[in-house]
């Protein structure tokens, strides 16, 4: 029996271990107060101008998904709100809110959505190899485009839309290159997302890198305006962040728009279906 006691001792302790290994990182909660900048009732969520949270980032005006549905039919421009931060993984949201009073404020300015159909104008950008590059060199090839900025702090932003593009980049490598289609990430925070700085964030969701398939462009301020403005996007500066909408769309070998996918909602699947099924 004592021969058996170290032998059932190990594999205690393996099971232990194992266990350990399968837990789940814990949320984590934070308190944030801040006043409502815009509501997207559409998609759940409410931009607001929040002060510091403590332990987890500085003040500035970021965009939340709101838990608490209630919330999303009373919430306006000008409130003062108190709610929770949970932080879980690649998924974030606010609940327990405490609405309080109204201020007046500017509305943010916002592009035009353009119509399913429509040509996409020629716009040049800047390439991660410094190099310029035009929409019309992506014709002949179904392309996926979309919007980020590389210091984009909430996981289920910026970070969520890199890494579902990463989850399709890897789906069509097994396709031959004549029907693959090309993704386009563009930055709109020109002034620090240089190519240097693109290149080093497509390592993080590229592997392998094949820029071929995946470009990561910026431009001018100016350029980065007309472009993001163009599909639709909202965005401004607040202090070192960006503020924005998401948007992201499948452009046509013709360069016409045949999707358009608003928010943080969609899924890789959705939108492989959609393009391989027109191939």
């Amino acid at each position: 029996m004592r021969d058996y006691c170290p032998i059932l001792l190990i594999a205690a302790l393996s099971l232990v271990v194992a266990a350990a290994g399968c837990r789940k990182a814990p949320e984590r909660r934070f308190e944030v107060k801040g006043k409502v900048v815009s509501v997207d009732r559409d998609h759940g969520t409410v931009t607001m101008a929040h002060e510091a949270i403590k332990g987890y980032m500085d003040a500035m005006t970021m965009p939340f998904n709101v838990r608490d549905e209630w919330a999303m039919s009373v919430l306006a421009p000008g409130q003062h709100v108190e709610a929770t931060l949970v932080v879980l993984q690649d998924r974030s949201w606010i609940e327990g809110l405490v609405i309080s009073k109204q201020d007046e404020r500017e509305e943010p300015v916002t592009g035009s959505v353009p119509k399913i159909g429509h040509e996409v104008p020629d716009f040049t950008l800047i390439n991660q190899d410094d190099r310029k590059v035009s929409l019309k060199a992506y014709r002949k090839r179904p392309l996926l485009l979309t919007f980020i900025y590389t210091r984009c702090p909430l996981p289920d932003y910026c970070p969520l839309t890199s890494s579902n593009f990463s989850k399709i980049y890897r789906e069509l490598q097994s396709r031959p290159e004549r029907e693959r289609p090309r993704l386009l990430t563009i930055t709109i925070d020109p002034e620090h997302d240089r190519p240097p700085v693109l290149r080093e964030y497509a390592a993080r969701y590229m592997n392998p890198v094949r820029f071929e398939d995946w470009e990561f462009v910026t431009g001018s301020p100016e350029e980065i305006k007309e472009i993001a403005t163009y599909f639709g996007l909202s965005y401004w500066r607040e202090s070192d962040q960006i503020i924005h909408s998401l948007m992201t769309a499948y452009i046509s070998p013709e360069g016409r728009i045949m999707r358009l996918y608003p928010g943080n909602k969609w899924t890789p699947e959705e939108v492989l279906t959609e393009m391989l099924g027109r191939l």
